[in-house]
């Protein structure tokens, strides 16, 4: 499903409960995956080819860290708003569920779970979505919980858009 507003002027009242967006694609290289390993992540199976080789993983492999990263990246590109977005609170779950390896082209699926109005600032509100990170194959490598507070369009608050979820399902 595409958003029926551009990035560019999405406020919170365009993020629906329910609705599910799937976007990107950012491809992974392995200078990237080495150069990401060797400065927040410097374990062999990130850093080292040739070691990564006698790991578990069988040959190099993204950071979880680094696929987190390259899906926040996809997010500011295609769903986060680029007038209305405040921040986020956090994260409540980030699972690394595949291993990304070079070559591998992520993009990603979000479904958004809930949104709430602001009851004490009626000029923003609260969403919360589910992530899932997948590869060219349409395996999901990563998935992450989290939320993030947007401006409203609609400053003086709505009753229809005070406080709405949908069951996750998962």
């Amino acid at each position: 499903m595409a958003f029926a507003t551009p990035i560019e002027d999405r406020y919170f009242e365009d993020y629906v409960p329910g609705s599910v967006h799937e976007f990107g694609t950012i491809t992974v290289e392995a200078d990237e995956i080495i150069d990401f390993g060797r400065r927040f992540d410097p374990q062999p199976f990130h850093t080292d080819p040739e070691a990564a080789k006698q790991s578990v993983f069988g040959g190099l492999i993204a950071s979880g860290w680094h696929t987190a990263s390259l899906a926040m990246r996809l997010l500011v590109d295609h769903y986060i708003s680029h007038v209305a977005g405040l921040g986020s609170p956090g994260v409540d779950e980030l699972r690394w569920l595949k291993p990304v390896r070079p070559g591998d082209t992520l993009s990603l699926r979000v479904t958004l779970l809930e949104t709430q109005r602001s009851r004490s600032k009626p000029d923003q509100g609260y969403i919360r979505g589910f992530t899932e990170v997948l590869n060219q194959h349409g395996e999901v490598v990563m998935t992450m919980r989290s939320g993030g507070f947007v401006r409203c369009r609609d400053t003086e608050g709505s009753p229809a858009n005070s406080g709405n979820q949908v069951q996750d399902g998962s």
